[in-house]
């Protein structure tokens, strides 16, 4: 019986060593616009028109669903301790620029990790990236170079734009714990595996900025968070 309980005590160490939390909670929930939902504004292609104006593009700083969902949406649990499960978040981090637009439009990549940045047009690009903890670069990206490959050291929202064509624009979301999500075309997101206690849970969008909310998270429970950004 001694040598089963220290089998037990020493496989539930290694499970927290590991990132796993047996009896984590989740947190999920609906972000909403307040009023009514903004018509998509269609961008306008001024350059590459052969690449880039096959199919309408919209602008994606702003995305409302008929219900009101907000899309993209930056959900993080701002003291979460420190985990590296980060399976949730995927295994493949990419940006693709098709017909001159950044696809995603918001890429969450885990620290030290290698995002693959493709040009799938065919035609010069150039990554300006804007950040404050990581190195910027400013790259050209000519048609015979299909992809480029970079990592950031330091959690931050980084802004990516084409010099050459000004109406691209993307973010790339560096985290250093697994406890973040990204809100999907309805406005609804989920974070799992969530340590209980009492956390300060941050809503980042481009445009409509940032809402803070306080949140007690229990043991295999699942709580639920909804936020409304004003109208503007």
């Amino acid at each position: 019986m001694r040598v089963n309980n220290l089998w037990i005590i020493f496989g539930t160490i290694l499970l927290f060593s590991m990132g796993a939390h047996p009896q984590g909670g989740t947190l999920s929930g609906k972000i909403t616009y307040e009023g009514d939902a903004p018509e998509p504004q269609i961008l306008k292609i001024t350059k590459d028109k052969r690449a880039c104006g096959k199919e309408p593009h919209y602008d994606e700083s702003l995305l409302v669903s008929d219900d009101k969902g907000i899309r993209n949406v930056v959900v993080t649990i701002k003291n979460a301790p420190k985990g590296d499960d980060f399976s949730a978040l995927g295994n493949e981090f990419a940006i693709h620029q098709i017909g001159c637009v950044y696809t995603p439009h918001v890429v969450l990549i885990p620290v030290n990790t290698e995002l693959v940045i493709y040009n799938d047009d065919g035609i010069l690009h150039n990554l300006h990236t804007y950040s404050e903890k990581n190195p910027p670069f400013n790259i050209s990206q000519p048609k015979y170079k299909k992809k480029i490959k970079k990592k950031f050291k330091e959690p931050e929202i980084i802004t990516i734009k084409c010099d050459v064509h000004g109406w691209m624009t993307g973010y790339i979301v560096v985290v250093d714990h697994p406890y973040v999500a990204l809100s999907n075309a309805t406005g609804e997101y989920t974070i799992s595996n969530i340590p209980p206690g009492t956390y300060q849970v941050e809503f980042w969008h481009e445009k409509l900025g940032t809402v803070q909310k306080e949140v007690t998270i229990g043991a295999g429970a699942t709580t639920s968070l909804d936020v409304t950004y004003p109208a503007q």
